[in-house]
């Protein structure tokens, strides 16, 4: 199969369009293919004449894709139709495939900035790779998704993420009502698939699931009950099981991830009286990767904390250190300040009360370099805690912390309250540049990163590890005043992340 991009002056007359076939295809294929060409060349003339109660549909999915799609990035969308959604996520490189000549005609003249390409999905000759690929109901109406998902898996990168929409099967009659009564675009039998039926063919064709959510409970054009419906009401249960449609965040699994050099890694040690820990710091911290360089920033301690500091780095010429003294306030200001001056692929950062071994830092890194996620976040509440390693209340907010921002990035987590936290620096670079997304909302300095990355679309992982009772100092976190302020940031995250 050629594919070929569609001139407008020279398009041949839509219904004559010739299927566009794949080796190994069969003639029912060949048959189901005509049928649909011709029947999306129909559709697109019926678009020219009306456009039925369908817009509030697309105008919600478009709200959605713009939430996970960044302005800017290299989209491909598999079955774009006119190019409506294409356009609105503003790509800095868009291409549209589809295999309607009539539907490709429209959307050249609509959007000439874009690129569109009339091909079959099944068998896609691009020689290029994007940052987003969307399948936007489209899997129900293909006749092998599995072949299309592997087509779509030469076009990725490791850090491409592929978006899908579909329909659920919940919906079939009233939405042959619809069609039937002329208020929805006509449509040929569909393929109803569950969420972990496309689940499962995402794993035949080497892509993992990150995030999947429901979408859609009233898609009619009655505000304000429709806004309140399909912004929140779908959130809860059971008013989710009668979502419309299905969105599913997945990325490629790429076995080769180990071949990669070994990476510098740079460990954030944020540090305010904790003078006591120091030592053991610096005699525990494994060399991990190519080499590990040790950022300590300190915080106006009262002991001693940045003395002590500076003593041992001249006592040990041969680890890779840096200290820093903190002119602002709080941990996150001085994360930001070791980040900015760190010098590593992989950024770690490491509470000095150690109640994390520094032992197990390696087991993050790994996350990492495997491949196996983006993200690495450690979990406290796995394995039996020492002695006074946190107290009860602690504990119970630890656990409902973790419900809820299960919930609310659509990955699980255990435990979120952790210090530590692992990410690529080039992916922390793209956390700044969307900062403003969320806004300074974050005293502490890990739900930035982590709302950031769930923004990104990056998979977060759970590490556990065991938990330690502080040997020296204090905690610098109130208990009550520092759970009220947690809450805040969870329901502020809410309106920015989940009722979008």
């Amino acid at each position: 199969m050629k594919v070929e991009e569609i001139n407008i002056a020279d398009a041949a007359a839509p219904t004559r369009t010739p299927p566009l076939e794949w080796s190994g295809a069969d003639a029912n294929y060949l048959r189901y293919e005509r049928e649909r060409i011709a029947h999306w060349d129909k559709v697109a003339r019926w678009m020219d004449e009306r456009t039925g109660w369908g817009g509030a549909y697309r105008r919600r999915l478009t709200k959605v894709y713009q939430f996970f799609v960044p302005r800017g990035a290299r989209v491909l969308e598999v079955g774009c139709a006119q190019g409506d959604l294409l356009a609105a996520l503003a790509p800095g490189a868009g291409v549209g495939v589809d295999f309607s000549a009539a539907m490709l005609e429209r959307a050249q003249r609509k959007y000439p900035n874009l690129r569109f390409i009339q091909a079959d999905a099944h068998a896609l000759e691009l020689d290029e790779t994007f940052d987003v690929i969307i399948l936007s109901d489209v899997v129900n109406d293909v006749w092998d998704v599995q072949q299309v998902l592997q087509q779509l898996a030469r076009l990725a990168t490791p850090e491409t993420r592929l978006i899908i929409n579909f329909q659920s099967h919940l919906w079939e009659r009233p939405l042959s009502a619809a069609r039937a009564l002329g208020l929805a675009r006509p449509n040929l039998t569909q393929n109803w698939l569950t969420f972990d039926d496309v689940k499962s063919l995402l794993a035949l064709a080497d892509f993992e699931v990150i995030r999947h959510r429901e979408e859609m409970l009233l898609p009619l054009p009655v505000p304000p009950l429709s806004t309140f419906a399909n912004r929140y009401l779908i959130r809860f249960w059971p008013f989710n099981l009668l979502a419309l449609t299905h969105f599913i965040v997945a990325r490629p699994i790429r076995p080769e991830a180990h071949a990669a050099p070994p990476p510098l890694v740079s460990v954030i040690i944020p540090a305010r009286d904790e003078a006591g820990n120091v030592a053991d710091i610096f005699a525990r911290m494994p060399e991990m990767g190519a080499g590990t360089e040790m950022v300590f920033v300190e915080g106006g301690s009262t002991d001693g904390t940045y003395e002590v500091i500076a003593e041992e780095i001249a006592r040990r010429p041969e680890r890779r250190c840096k200290l820093l003294k903190q002119k602002g306030k709080g941990k996150i200001d001085a994360v930001r300040l070791g980040f900015a001056n760190a010098a590593g692929d992989v950024l770690m950062i490491f509470d000095a009360d150690l109640t994390v071994p520094p032992e197990d830092m390696p087991r993050f890194l790994e996350v990492l370099t495997s491949g196996k996620a983006d993200f690495a976040n450690p979990s406290r509440l796995v394995y039996p805690m020492e002695d006074e390693a946190m107290r009860f209340f602690n504990l119970v907010g630890n656990k409902f912390f973790g419900l809820a921002f299960s919930w609310l990035l659509d990955q699980p987590f255990k435990d979120t309250l952790c210090g530590t936290k692992v990410l690529w620096r080039r992916d922390y670079d793209r956390i700044v540049e969307g900062r403003a997304y969320f806004g300074d909302f974050d005293p502490f300095g890990e739900f930035d990163l982590l709302f950031g990355a769930a923004k990104l679309n990056l998979k977060i992982m759970d590490v556990p590890v065991r938990h330690r009772a502080r040997t020296y100092g204090t905690t610098k976190i109130p208990r009550w005043s520092g759970g009220v302020m947690l809450l805040r940031m969870v329901l502020f995250a809410a309106r920015r992340i989940k009722f979008i």
